[in-house]
């Protein structure tokens, strides 16, 4: 049975796909990454500098901090590289290591933003939300008495965490009812990224709401409880419609483990180390059974290396929308005072050498674009769908008809 150490890192956070190579990836698990020789700006551009630095210091309206000026400079400046370069402040940097990790001090609560609103996904099984009977579809109205924005979910779960044995109080609407609040006790939070249900017909169900470093090793347990069925497993539905991204190599690991040999994915970036491949291990975690891979438009980053991977090797089918077609790998680049910055280092390539940046993975059958059921899987008619491809035999297209891109 295969084994893969996981390593690297992808993150997503709020609406934005990051990244971080596999060789990255250790340097910032180290907290330490060579700088490169310093370089002077031209003559030009530093006196331009300069002169907007005086200028704002002498007439701005008023006195403006030295720290957030500098701050804004570099915000500005990665901003204008691409939409997924940015800076990271210390509890933006932070977030993006709990979130790796899957473990956090919060009330254990999965939300995202639906039409403007700050919707729960799903509360964590065990977590102080389970045990207040927060539901999926109740709507956060506000956090300690502040009202929450859909148009930055971020904050919303920022708020929700802090200190263990702390309390927030929860205000949230249930099915156009009365808004009620609730006290919330913050604790340990292990993120459940695996759900699995059994379907009807010795199919099997596993949805992965993101990628972290315990996703691969909670996926294969998952499958093997389906396995011991009655029966055992006719084939299995992979959920990762709405799933942003997360750990490169938990993404690796998870294609690897349908896949009996072949590229995963590539990448090719300006460094020796933004250029890699990945490639399989023997061994099929399903045993050849059939496998259909669910999709839509929020399916990103790692969960298209997925998607692309199983596609392009004919070893799935998959059903629903295009994706949302983010392509590039962001390194994590610490800096002082528990800072850092992504910056875009490369692009990755599905096992057939094809891009998929701002242009998605195209499902073998399309369906029209949706996040999961609320009610589960059962009720879901694209998981309806995804079954009927199993049942059917809908044969996987494959990719493989292309050159492969060499990294």
């Amino acid at each position: 049975m295969k084994s893969r150490e996981i390593r690297g890192l992808v993150w997503i956070a709020g609406g934005v796909v990051v990244g971080f190579g596999l060789a990255a990836g250790l340097a910032w698990l180290a907290g330490f990454v060579p700088l490169p020789p310093r370089t002077a700006l031209a003559g030009d551009d530093e006196q331009l500098l300069a002169e907007v630095v005086a200028r704002v210091r002498a007439e701005y309206v008023e006195p403006v901090d030295e720290g957030s000026l500098a701050e804004g400079a570099v915000r500005g400046m990665l901003a204008t590289l691409d939409p997924h370069s940015q800076f990271l402040d210390a509890s933006e940097h932070d977030e993006i290591r709990i979130s790796a990790a899957g473990n956090y001090v919060g009330v254990g609560l999965e939300v995202q933003a639906r039409d403007g609103r700050v919707v729960v996904v799903a509360p964590i099984p065990g977590s102080a939300a389970a045990r207040a009977d927060l539901r999926p579809g109740d709507v956060i109205v506000s956090v300690d008495g502040e009202a929450v924005d859909g148009a930055r979910v971020d904050d919303a779960i920022l708020r929700l965490r802090g200190e263990p044995g702390t309390t927030v109080v929860v205000t949230a609407l249930r099915d156009g009812a009365a808004p009620q609040a609730v006290s919330l006790r913050r604790g340990p939070v292990h993120v459940q990224s695996v759900a699995a249900v059994p379907l009807a017909g010795g199919y099997g169900y596993v949805r992965l709401s993101r990628f972290n470093d315990t996703t691969a090793a909670d996926l294969r347990r998952a499958i093997e409880g389906l396995q011991r069925r009655d029966g055992g497993l006719q084939g299995l539905v992979l959920d990762l419609r709405d799933n942003p991204g997360g750990v490169l190599d938990a993404a690796v690991a998870v294609a690897d483990g349908f896949l009996e040999a072949g590229v995963i994915v590539s990448a090719s970036g300006r460094s020796r180390d933004a250029t890699f491949r990945h490639d399989a291990l023997p061994g099929d975690w399903l045993e050849g059974a059939p496998l259909a891979v669910l999709v839509n438009g929020q399916s990103a980053s790692a969960a298209e290396i997925v998607a692309g991977a199983l596609r392009d090797h004919g070893r799935a089918t998959v059903v629903g929308a295009r994706t949302f077609g983010k392509g590039s790998v962001q390194t994590v680049l610490p800096l002082s005072g528990g800072r850092a910055i992504k910056l875009t280092t490369s692009r990755y390539f599905t096992p057939s050498g094809e891009s998929i940046h701002e242009r998605g993975v195209t499902p073998d059958v399309v369906l029209p674009g949706a996040s999961p059921h609320l009610e589960g899987p059962a009720r879901d008619p694209q998981v309806a769908a995804a079954v009927a491809a199993l049942s059917q035999g809908t044969p996987p297209a494959g990719r493989l008809l292309l050159t492969s891109r060499e990294p």
